[in-house]
């Protein structure tokens, strides 16, 4: 029977992708607790990832240009330099972002969080709508409509949703409550684009779990009131962070990672993090047969800004004298069950929600390398996935990038509960293990 660790807000992710095959399905690996501080301990060990873990968190919400989000990036730059590296900021700006204080709705004589799902009509950054809901069929002039769209398990706003939204908005409403049917009950939210266009009238995003307020407010025709309190800016200021080690060798590793992120997003930022600077700390006191570039990018979350930059920037130029190893989303995060009206976190991660993208090149070595730790490989065009698809975009010939899905992905509620030192070791010490025979196939090569 599998241990289980009790947690009060709930959400199991179903699989992804059931229909491809795990790379060691039914592995699990443990890791070491030790008693010791971060600095003091071996980078790669659980308990300092975990601490990294934790210390993303405590910023807050990580979404670009926020107090949480500059945070971040300063610690990380700050943790670089501590490693040996130089450290530089790539400063450059997205064309917008909204900035959201606070946003609910109230019906029945309840109150409950809500969230725009970006981007909001300019001219309504902040309102107050009280306002019936239309029935199927109804005039919807002045009033809300409602519309609710199945999980789909992705990360971006795509065709799909926008035409069930544009149907909706056909009905000219005063504004649409869109529930998107997370296993969770939470909010979740889709990523989007600078070039998307605002949607004519706001599109409010309501959780699966308060969905009943809706259909009694809709059957007794009695008003829902949605308040949002927000802003836009333009030319919205932000910065990657890059360190570097130029020692002057043929071969060169570029490490990226993405730190913004919708919400807090522990676990679907935290791992990655964690292991982007144990990597770190590995190149500079272990790895001196290699240049290395570590790049964390800002503005993942509304068009991959950050990315986007620094690959229009100087980057590496692709040769095969260059392996780029990415960090993305989710790498490392427990599965959750229902049990009853509890939800438990199981420790565990579940393979078919966690996929490796391996260029041809380098597939062997992984095959090895990873042979351990439960997760999906992908190759070939299929392993571009996330911010992987502009790397191999550009003809980078040897990458290596995990990303992944966790039950609370994209909601409010992920958190550091939802990883622990057991999940994060193995994984961290897989790519160690690849580095270094990555290097030292090089040398050997020279």
């Amino acid at each position: 029977m599998q241990d289980v660790v009790t947690s009060a807000a709930g959400g199991l992710l179903i699989a992804a992708m059931t229909a491809l095959t795990p790379l060691a399905a039914h592995a699990q690996g443990s890791a070491s607790m030790i008693s010791a501080s971060p600095t003091s301990m071996d980078p790669l060990s659980g308990d300092a990832l975990y601490a990294d873990v934790k210390r993303y968190e405590s910023f807050g919400v990580h979404r670009y240009g926020t107090d949480g989000a500059r945070a971040a990036l300063d610690w990380l730059a700050g943790r670089l330099r501590e490693t040996g590296l130089a450290v530089e900021q790539q400063p450059f700006s997205m064309e917008r972002q909204y900035f959201l204080d606070s946003a609910t709705l109230t019906a029945g004589g309840r109150t409950v969080a809500v969230l725009p799902q970006w981007w909001l009509p300019e001219d309504k950054a902040s309102f107050e709508l009280s306002a019936p809901i239309a029935r199927d069929g109804a005039d919807a002039a002045g009033k809300f409509v409602r519309l609710r769209l199945p999980y789909d398990q992705g990360a971006y706003l795509n065709k799909g949703h926008r035409d069930a939204i544009a149907t909706a908005l056909d009905r000219k409403p005063a504004a649409v409550l869109l529930t998107i049917d997370h296993p969770s009950g939470e909010i979740f939210t889709y990523n989007v684009a600078q070039s998307d266009t605002p949607w004519p009238v706001p599109v409010i995003l309501v959780a699966p779990m308060d969905e009943t307020l809706l259909v009694a407010a809709e059957q007794a025709g009695s008003p829902v009131t949605v308040a949002v309190k927000g802003r836009y800016e333009k030319n919205v200021a932000g910065y990657n962070v890059i360190g570097r080690l130029d020692r002057g060798k043929d071969l060169t590793v570029v490490v990226s990672t993405p730190v913004t992120s919708w919400f807090t997003s522990t676990c679907e930022r935290g791992p990655g993090i964690a292991a982007f600077l144990a990597t770190a700390s590995l190149a500079a006191k272990s790895l001196p047969d290699a240049n290395f570039v570590f790049i964390a990018t800002a503005g993942h979350e509304i068009g991959h800004g950050g990315m986007e930059f620094f690959l229009q920037g100087r980057p590496p130029k692709p040769d095969t004298n260059v392996t780029w190893i990415h960090y993305g989303a989710s790498l490392a995060c427990y599965r959750r069950v229902k049990d009853g009206e509890r939800w438990d976190i199981v420790p565990e991660v579940d393979p078919r929600q966690r996929v490796l993208g391996v260029s041809d090149s380098l597939v062997p070595m992984v095959e090895r390398t990873f042979k351990d730790v439960p997760l999906t490989l992908l190759t070939g065009d299929r392993a571009a996935v996330g911010e992987l698809r502009e790397i191999k975009a550009l003809g980078y010939p040897n990458f290596i990038g995990m990303a992944g899905l966790h039950a609370l992905f994209h909601t409010p509620e992920d958190s550091a509960a939802m990883t622990g030192p057991a999940a994060l070791e193995p994984m961290a010490r897989a790519f160690a293990a690849t580095l270094r025979e990555i290097v030292n196939r090089h040398r050997r090569a020279d």
